[in-house]
């Protein structure tokens, strides 16, 4: 199963460090391949370098591909994560 979304990055400091390391730990629990693309670039959900290297700060969009057995689930968690922010304080 192959899904797709495209997902606003909300949070003031956008994908940084400590949020693409949440997100790379969130999509290590799932049997899917998690991939987020923006622009011209692309990265595993699961590569907390990759993820900071797509340079995605607040206000942009991602196109989250989600593949595999869990890929509904890891998409859903995936979104869930991105609209809290990355469960930062306002």
């Amino acid at each position: 199963m192959r899904l797709e979304k495209v997902l606003l990055i909300q949070n003031k400091l956008g994908l940084h460090a400590r949020a693409a390391t949440q997100l790379a730990k969130l999509a290590n629990q799932f049997d899917a391949q998690v991939t987020l693309v923006q622009g011209d670039k692309s990265a595993s959900a699961t590569s907390v370098l990759g993820l900071m290297m797509l340079e995605s700060s607040m206000g942009k969009e991602v196109l989250v591909i989600s593949e595999g057995q869990d890929a509904k689930a890891a998409l859903l968690a995936v979104e869930q994560l991105i609209q809290q922010k990355f469960n930062e304080a306002e």
